[in-house]
C-alpha cells in the first residue's frame, strides 16, 4: 500500500516564499556584482542564522532580509564593487543587545551620514535588552527596529573600524583595519541606573572615535 503523503503546513510554506522574493529583489538590486544563487544562499544562511536565536519568529523573514542586504552590501564594499563613501564602523560584544548596540546607535546619531556604522554579536541574543532600549529612548534615540545579529566574515571585512567590546578573540582579523577593544561592563541583569551610567561612557568613547574619524577624512 503506498505512503500517504502528510501536507506541509502553510505556516512552514511560507517563510520560504517570502524568503524567496527577498532574493530575488536583493538579486535585482546587486544584478552584475553577485549572481542570483549567490544572493539566495545569503539570504537563506541569514534566516537560517537568525531563527537559531530569535525570541519572536513572526517577522523574521523580514528581518532576514534586512540582514542578508547588510552582508551582501559589506561583501561588495570589501570586493571593491561598491565604493565607500564614508568610513565604516563595526561595534561587537557577545550578544550585540547592549553594548553594541547602543554604541551603533550613537555614532550613527552623532555622525548623521559621515560614518556607516554596523553591529554584530559573537554570541546574539534573542532580542535587545529592554533596560537598553529604555536608556537609549531618554536620549531620543529609539531602538525598536533593530535586532541582535551574528558576526560574519563579510560585515567584518568591510568594516574600516572594528571596536570589540569584551567578546575576545571572536572577530577575525584582517590586515589594513583598525581595532579597537573598548572594556565596558555588560548591561546584562544590571539596572537601569546601571544601563545608563554603561550608555554614558558609551557616548564618551563614540564621541572620542568620531572626533578621530572626522579628523582623517578632513
Amino acid at each position: 500500500m503506498p505512503e500517504t503523503a502528510h501536507p506541509v503546513q502553510p505556516e512552514l510554506l511560507m517563510p520560504q516564499a517570502v524568503l524567496q522574493r527577498s532574493a530575488e529583489h536583493l538579486a535585482e538590486r546587486f544584478g552584475g556584482i553577485f549572481s542570483p544563487q549567490t544572493v539566495e544562499r545569503v539570504v537563506f544562511e541569514s534566516y537560517a542564522a537568525l531563527r537559531r536565536t530569535a525570541r519572536i519568529q513572526t517577522h523574521l523573514p523580514s528581518l532576514a532580509s534586512r540582514f542578508a542586504n547588510e552582508r551582501l552590501t559589506a561583501l561588495a564594499q570589501s570586493e571593491g564593487a561598491i565604493a565607500k563613501d564614508v568610513p565604516e564602523v563595526l561595534f561587537v560584544c557577545v550578544q550585540n543587545s547592549g553594548r553594541s548596540q547602543m554604541a551603533a546607535a550613537l555614532l550613527a546619531h552623532l555622525a548623521a551620514g559621515r560614518v556607516h556604522v554596523r553591529s554584530a554579536g559573537s554570541s546574539p541574543a534573542a532580542s535587545i535588552n529592554p533596560l537598553v532600549v529604555e536608556a537609549m529612548s531618554e536620549l531620543g534615540l529609539d531602538l525598536g527596529d533593530e535586532f541582535p545579529k551574528p558576526l560574519t566574515d563579510d560585515v567584518v571585512s568591510a568594516a574600516d573600524v572594528v571596536v570589540t567590546m569584551g567578546c575576545g578573540d571572536a572577530c577575525a582579523v584582517y590586515p589594513g583595519k583598525r581595532y579597537l577593544d573598548w572594556t565596558l561592563d555588560d548591561p546584562e541583569g544590571r539596572s537601569l541606573e546601571a544601563v545608563r551610567e554603561i550608555r554614558d561612557h558609551i557616548d564618551a568613547r563614540v564621541r572620542h572615535l568620531l572626533t578621530e574619524l572626522t579628523a582623517d577624512a578632513a
